[in-house]
């Protein structure tokens, strides 16, 4: 046989190699949302080569947690570590953490004549070394849905296609990715948008039916209001920036009495106060797991009054409360706009605006929210895979509202505590009228004593 027979038999060969390769799957069929979540890794003896036979792994001697996100990051649960993993088809997954790399084919099973897919185990499979050294067998387990253990781990990742299709789906705001963000982890923000305590255990009310007596009240209001220009004069202090801690609810209580009292004063009294004071020491919130306004710009500023920033600088985090003699501010009065939880709604608002000053709310924050960059936002219903979230309720400063001359789309205007690099300078509008996220729902109307 010459050589150019010799090379044509052996290509031949090769491709009937692969040929049955590519024929000798396994019949499982496991997607993404059956695999991420925590997995228990029984991992048989190790010390072997790449001659390991394990289609029978033996005893297991340790057992590995690792949990899979989504896309492709995985968490070693036991240490803390970051690695990743990834789907081979919809056959099994491979993850490489720790220096080792775990693969297996997903288990599958024949029931009367039919397969059916266990995608939540898997048949034996192999781990070693990333240099391909210190063989062993192990099985894997689904043991968990995806924990609230990674969000403490896990850095957030902007995702440019989420904003790309939010930007293509809506044209009433525009979305983009804040690099700030992926200094944060899952749990920071979460704690950013309210955090866990600050979500109702119920369905949120909607806002309620607008009395005939109470529109003719709100008819005659201005079409247009702003407490950042009122004839010249700006009657709302600075944006801040809560960090990774969940005090959006005392930094929106802080700013509405901070409002509030320059609009008693007509702005001769200019003072910042500390959420920080809030966070350390009020027993009506939890801190940094969140809390309500009602109970901090109105309760807790009754009863225990708040100290100015100066006295208690903003840590971002929970601390120890601090006994001090610094001198505290009060208020008078509060309530739920409309008189209790669930009697608010867009025209009550307007008017207790108009009439008392900025107003805290609260609303849900949804997985796109966090992309805002400037227009009216509202919810368009899309999920970002790649940044797990849970709804929360944040608390905020309503500022204003009025109509955009372009779309016709009416719209509040609403300071918010992420720094000023975020939004419209801090700022963004939210389409008015309709309680978008629940922003209707729950207004708070509180009154400082002046000094």
């Amino acid at each position: 046989m010459n050589m150019y027979s010799l090379l044509n038999s052996l290509l031949l060969v090769i491709c009937l190699c692969c040929f049955t390769a590519v024929n000798a799957d396994t019949p499982a069929d496991c997607k993404f949302d059956d695999l991420v979540g925590v997995w228990k890794f029984s991992v048989g003896e190790g010390g072997h080569d790449n001659t390991l036979n394990c289609s029978d792994p033996g005893k297991s001697v340790k057992e590995v947690s690792i949990e899979l996100l989504f896309p492709d990051v995985a968490i070693d649960l036991d240490y803390g570590h970051q690695g990743h993993w990834t789907m081979i088809y919809n056959q099994g997954f491979e993850v490489t953490i720790n220096n080792k790399k775990y693969f297996a084919f997903s288990k599958y099973e024949k029931v009367s004549g039919k397969i059916q897919s266990v995608c939540n185990e898997t048949l034996p499979g192999w781990v070693h070394n990333v240099d391909g050294k210190d063989w062993a067998c192990y099985t894997g387990m689904k043991a968990a849905p995806p924990s609230v253990v990674s969000q403490k781990t896990r850095l957030y990742r902007n995702n440019p296609e989420f904003v790309e299709k939010i930007n293509s789906v809506q044209s009433s705001w525009k979305a983009a990715a804040y690099p700030q963000h992926e200094t944060y982890t899952l749990q920071e923000m979460v704690r950013r948008a309210g955090g866990t305590s600050s979500k109702s255990s119920r369905k949120r009310l909607a806002s309620a039916k607008v009395k005939p007596e109470v529109a003719k009240i709100a008819s005659q209001l201005p079409m247009e209001f702003d407490w950042r220009n009122m004839a010249g004069q700006n009657f709302v202090t600075p944006v801040r920036d809560q960090g990774g801690c969940g005090s959006c609810f005392a930094f929106a209580s802080m700013a509405m009495l901070e409002a509030r009292l320059k609009i008693a004063t007509n702005n001769t009294i200019n003072k910042v106060f500390s959420p920080q004071d809030v966070v350390d020491c009020s027993e009506y919130a939890q801190g940094c797991d969140g809390g309500f306004p009602y109970l901090i710009a109105g309760k807790y500023a009754q009863d225990f009054g708040v100290v100015e920033e100066s006295c208690t600088p903003y840590l971002g985090k929970d601390s120890s409360c601090t006994k001090n003699s610094c001198k505290r501010y009060y208020a008078s009065d509060y309530s739920y706009v409309g008189g209790f939880y669930g009697a608010c709604n867009e025209a009550l608002m307007r008017i207790a605006l108009v009439k008392n000053g900025p107003l805290a709310v609260g609303f849900e924050v949804l997985d796109d929210f966090f992309q805002y960059k400037s227009g009216i936002y509202q919810h368009t219903g899309l999920q970002d895979k790649f940044n797990p979230f849970e709804e929360t309720n944040h608390a905020v400063l309503v500022v204003g509202y009025g109509t955009d001359a372009a779309s016709g789309l009416k719209y509040w205007t609403v300071k918010n505590s992420w720094g000023d690099g975020w939004g419209e300078d801090g700022y963004f509008k939210i389409i008015r009228g309709v309680d978008e996220v629940g922003i209707e729902s729950m207004a708070l109307d509180s009154f400082p004593i002046i000094p």
